[in-house]
């Protein structure tokens, strides 16, 4: 995946012109009014074919007619967009280009066989079967399905969108006013360029992301976060194969134990209704603080040369994204780390006692997991690059502890009952003293509810007695 933010260029099967392109691009670029840089001549005309005079020679001059048809196919998809603020149509294209590269071991994509197909839908029953003996939460999902790469990209967009949508529109609110505000009236097909380049950039990066992510989960919640339809536990055959590669653990634990966690995460975003509101509207809230650097916006629009396309990505090469450290930024941060950790130890410790008895691998597979998110995967990269925030559940470890100290206190039922509303979850505090939180008495929202309930409605009767 590319560590430059925003970044836009060819798409990854058609690579730019290399070192000789590079060249001449750097000697394309013109100061002046001109906030794109485009030089005066034309192609064809008395500025004759000079990098300084014609900026398409720079820029297409070198490439072969390949090259320079989807040079041209591009730069129409980035100019001709009018959507909302990121170009998706762009990020799924680039999503499946990368996913038909294959991944740097090698390996290409490939359709699911029926034999792993049964595979996975076998796995995913027995998983759901020990899942009952160490949970109240009832299964989760209706349909246990084996996905393709190419197919997680196609079910987990919608979900990307709804969580980067809100820190582009921050963006293309940004890009809109790095023009004084007396020009921006007069310079409407300008800002309307600017938006689609802003749309394109977008949908380059994130398509690269998660089609380099595509190449690496093992199912659809691997980041904490439910990413495929509800009701649907996935598992990816081919990904699981190359996790297991270098275990020395039999293809079919591996796959049961990866089972267990996609099941255990079903159960949890099905039967707790407020958790999805609850860590999407916390990632929502930390993009809504983040600053955007307009100066670095303002110097990138002012000296963009077109002939160099690699000039955008160098400029933003340490992000756009200041977050603002405010109270209210530092609550949304803790929340989801907070979130996280908790929805992350609680699959760990449930999946724990589901494994231990029955997998000969448990503990292996629970560490190789443990150290797979705590040291950060692609989905961190992917959130780091874009808004400066890293999903990573740092205190799983402690968080796992915590609720397996809640097991042997209070039983499953106890343990599992504190997911019935937000404020009855330990917090952060809580997860430095788990055996002070595990025996505090809590308080019982359902009763509380009962009180309410007949305050109301002894409200309504005395106002009925005095009408």
């Amino acid at each position: 995946m590319s560590d430059t933010p925003f970044g836009f260029g060819l798409p990854p099967e058609e690579p730019e012109s290399g070192d000789e392109g590079k060249k001449k691009g750097n000697q394309g670029g013109q100061s002046g009014p001109n906030p794109f840089g485009f030089g005066t001549g034309l192609p064809g005309g008395s500025g004759g074919q000079g990098d300084a005079d014609n900026p398409f020679a720079a820029m297409f001059g070198s490439m072969n007619p390949n090259d320079l048809g989807a040079a041209f196919q591009q730069l129409g998809q980035m100019l001709s967009y009018e959507g909302g603020p990121v170009n998706w149509d762009m990020a799924k294209d680039i999503a499946r280009q990368t996913v038909a590269q294959g991944t740097s071991d090698g390996v290409k994509d490939a359709s699911v066989g029926i034999a792993e197909k049964s595979a996975v839908e076998e796995a995913m029953r027995l998983a759901d079967h020990w899942l009952d003996d160490v949970t109240s939460l009832p299964s989760g999902a209706a349909t246990a399905v084996a996905w393709s790469r190419a197919e997680w990209v196609e079910q987990t967009l919608p979900v990307w969108k709804e969580l980067v949508d809100p820190v582009a529109e921050r963006v293309g609110a940004a890009m809109g006013g790095v023009l004084p505000e007396e020009m921006q009236a007069m310079a409407g097909p300008l800002l309307g360029m600017m938006r689609s380049m802003g749309g394109a950039m977008f949908g380059q990066q994130i398509g690269q992301a998660v089609g380099t992510l595509a190449g690496e989960v093992v199912g659809s919640t691997d980041i904490g976060l439910p990413l495929g339809p509800a009701g649907k536990a996935a598992l990816l055959p081919l990904n699981i194969e190359s996790f297991g590669k270098d275990l020395g653990v039999s293809s079919d634990e591996v796959r049961l134990y990866l089972a267990l966690r996609e099941a255990a995460h079903a159960r949890l975003f099905a039967h707790v209704p407020w958790l999805r509101s609850h860590l999407f509207g916390a990632v929502e809230g930390y993009a809504r603080g983040i600053k955007v650097d307009t100066s670095k916006l303002e110097d990138v629009v002012g000296q963009l040369d077109p002939s160099n396309p690699e000039q955008l990505q160098e400029a933003l090469q340490g992000g756009m994204f200041q977050p603002q450290d405010t109270p209210e930024q530092k609550a949304a941060l803790a929340r989801l780390e907070t979130a996280l950790a908790l929805v992350e130890g609680w699959v760990d410790a449930v999946v724990h006692e589901a494994a231990k008895p029955r997998l000969t691998s448990a503990d292996a597979m629970r560490e190789t997991m443990r150290r797979r998110r705590a040291s950060g995967g692609p989905a961190e990269q992917t959130f780091a690059t874009l808004i400066g925030l890293e999903l990573r559940p740092r205190r799983l470890r402690d968080a796992s502890r915590l609720w397996a100290s809640l097991t042997d206190a209070r039983g499953v039922d106890g343990r599992d009952g504190l997911w019935e509303h937000p404020d009855m979850l330990p917090t952060a505090s809580d997860l430095d003293d788990p055996d002070g939180f595990v025996h505090r008495e809590q308080l019982d929202f359902s009763e509380i509810d009962k009180m309410l309930g007949e305050a109301a409605q002894k409200r309504e009767q005395d106002g009925d007695d005095t009408k």
